[in-house]
This record gives C-alpha cells, structure tokens and sequence, in this order.
C-alpha cells in the first residue's frame, strides 16, 4: 500500500493481477467504469480470447478499426523496431505461439523458432487503422499493460480521484507527490531484491527473462529477428513519465543498450547482464545492494 490507510481495489484484468490504491474507497460506479476500460482493451488487444479484433486479425487478413490510443502505441512500437533493427515487433506473436506460449498455455515447442514476419511486409499501421496483408499474430504485451495502466489513470483523473497508485503485477504508475519504496526484484530469486528505489510521480516498469518462462531455457522476450528468446540480459527496469512508454522501454532494453534509447527517449534505467554485471543511467536513482 503506497500511504497508510488508502483503500486498495484489487481485480484481474488481461491476464494479470492490479491493485488500485486511492486515499478514500472508490464506489461501485467507479469501479465498474474501471472495469470497463479493462475489457475493452482487452477485447482489442487479447490474442488470448476469440472474439478479440487481434484473434479476428490472425485469422484472416484486412481492415482493423482500433480504439482510441492505437496510434500512440503503433508510433511507440514502430520507433523501437527500428531502433531494435526489428528485434523488437508487435508481430512477435506467432514466434510466441511456435515456441508454447500460446493462447492455451500449451507450453510445448511447436518445433524450430519462427522469426516475426517483417513489419511492411504485413502491416500497416495508420492510427487507429491496422491493416494486414496475411493472417498475422500481433501481441502488444511489451506495451499494453503499461498503456492500460496508463488509461486506468486516464478514468480515475476524470472521475476526479487524482492521487493514485496503480500497480499492475508490479509494473507501478505513481500520481504523486509522496514516493513511494519499491524493492526491485531478483532475477532469479523472486523473495530477494537486488535493491531498491523510491518512486515519485511517474512509472517504474519491468522486465525479466524469469517471469513467464517455461521449458527448457524458454522466456516471454524474444528476438523477433530470429524467434528466439534473449539470452543476454536477464532483467531492465525503465522509469518515464507514463508507464506505457516504461513498460515498452524495460523490454527494449534487452536488444538495444539504455544510451542509445536515451537519445530518443527521456527515461532512466537499469540493465541486469546473465553475467552478473549491470549497466544503469546517470539518472537512475535506485540503490543497488552489494
């Protein structure tokens, strides 16, 4: 709980656990306008449920009407592909189902990893208008729950309730003005943290290769250049002014290193290596234990 006596709404939404803490209770009218956004986003974006426009998208080509925010994320997503040298890509979502992590949690490799298709040979992303030259599987995951988080505070603004916390399965959006302590995970032990840092307005959002990781060396952060998860880095933490850009840039961490994203992105972070050394920016005000 980010300040002592808030009261806290804890929901599941695409996949994942939230909490929503705020200084008095919010009513069951706010809370169901919370909701809403959930499931809408959700019947957007979810290529976990059927009836979604991105499962409609996968099964045949052509004209997608999203809702409003798709061209914020397309133009987010279509920078760091470029900056990735399309290792990174909305389109990573068939590479994910060959390797297991499908929309049944099979957890079973369909056989050799499947590089994304290229992006102009596919999509095309204009606003709030996707439209696909072949059956493509899109999975907007290295984004989506930061953007949600970020509409979450959209609602809550305009319901009048301007100090808030959100924490997403520990992909955090602080209002402000009181910080708040946040332990930072360790990557291998989930009960350790390898330090700490303490949050004021904005967001701090993460990325580890043990989080959503199944058989034999499998992880959730793959290459889209190959279809193959990254080996290299372990763990990033990103802190921005919205979490929709954080939670992009903890992910983007992993193919292009934090000085170079600096030059297009104001954000600070922390880079954890699979041989144990880190990398951090100037601005990075965590505290690493020894």
């Amino acid at each position: 709980m980010p300040q002592p006596g808030w009261a806290a709404f804890s929901f599941e939404g695409i996949g994942t656990a939230w909490e929503i803490s705020t200084p008095g209770p919010l009513d069951t009218g706010q809370r169901r306008r919370l909701l809403d956004v959930v499931e809408d986003y959700d019947a957007a974006w979810s290529r976990f449920r059927t009836d979604s426009l991105v499962a409609q998208a996968a099964r045949e080509a052509g004209r997608y009407q999203m809702p409003d925010g798709a061209g914020a994320l397309g133009r987010l997503y279509r920078s760091l592909y470029r900056l990735s040298a399309g290792a990174m890509t909305p389109l990573i979502g068939g590479s994910l189902e060959q390797l297991g992590y499908d929309a049944d949690y099979s957890l079973r490799s369909r056989g050799t990893p499947l590089p994304a298709p290229p992006w102009d040979d596919v999509l095309d992303w204009q606003d709030t208008v996707l439209t696909t030259m072949a059956p493509v599987v899109l999975d907007v995951g290295a984004a989506g729950k930061g953007q949600l988080a970020d509409l979450l505070a959209a609602e809550l603004r305009s319901q009048g309730v301007s100090e808030h916390f959100i924490d997403a399965s520990g992909d955090l959006l602080n209002s402000g003005p009181a910080r708040v302590a946040v332990g930072l995970e360790h990557p291998y032990d989930p009960g350790r943290a390898i330090g700490t840092i303490n949050l004021g307005a904005g967001a701090l959002c993460a990325s580890a290769a043990n989080r959503r990781a199944w058989g034999d060396g499998l992880h959730h952060v793959l290459d889209g250049t190959t279809g193959t998860p990254v080996r290299t880095v372990i763990a990033t933490w990103a802190l921005a002014g919205n979490a929709m850009t954080a939670d992009a840039l903890a992910t983007a961490l992993f193919f292009v290193s934090g000085k170079a994203l600096e030059q297009d992105f104001e954000f600070s972070w922390l880079t954890v290596f699979s041989d144990g050394s880190a990398a951090y920016s100037a601005g990075f005000e965590g505290v690493l234990f020894e």
